[in-house]
């Protein structure tokens, strides 16, 4: 199957905001003593559609966010969101996490934990019901994620593909 483009060209006209994900000390061990750096890992998005992730490192934890927001704005990926939840299921995996997506009724709120939650609230998810099995690593978690929401095709690209009318394909 052809890899589809969903990359966002250009940011200007986007008001995205950041939301931290996770933040993690590092300590490295020298000859002079303890050295402390911080990994951010945050996640932007516009909250209609569009998400981006990125991983900052530096000495300093606003330095590393500000990094890492950096990082996000350069990869970020369109989502079809249909009335508040996704059009249908989808799962990802990533290293040793894997996740489970299932759209939800308008009303039932974002059922999802953690580095999920910060995705999918992020792109503009209001109604889903998430699973997160295996690996509870925020990195690989958001990283799954967005594979998961990457992956997504809207009832409009669906009934396009097949050559049909968009109510055939989906009821709403």
């Amino acid at each position: 199957m052809a890899k589809r483009n969903n990359r966002v060209k250009s940011t200007n006209d986007l008001d995205l905001k950041d939301r931290l994900v996770a933040i993690n000390r590092v300590t490295k061990v020298t000859k002079g003593g303890r050295a402390f750096s911080f990994a951010a890992i945050v996640v932007v998005g516009n909250e209609d559609g569009v998400i981006g992730w990125g991983l900052g490192k530096a000495n300093e934890v606003t330095a590393a966010i500000a990094k890492g927001v950096e990082t996000a704005k350069k990869n970020l990926i369109k989502v079809p969101v249909h009335k508040g939840t996704i059009p249908h299921e989808q799962s990802a995996k990533f290293g040793g996490s894997r996740i489970f997506l299932k759209p939800a009724s308008e009303g039932t709120g974002v059922k999802a934990g953690g580095a999920m939650r910060a995705v999918l609230e992020s792109v503009g998810i209001t109604d889903v019901l998430a699973k997160s099995k295996g690996s509870s690593n925020p990195h690989n978690l958001v990283k799954a994620t967005i594979a998961a929401l990457g992956e997504l095709r809207s009832p409009a690209q669906v009934a396009q593909n097949r050559g049909v009318a968009v109510d055939k394909v989906f009821n709403g």
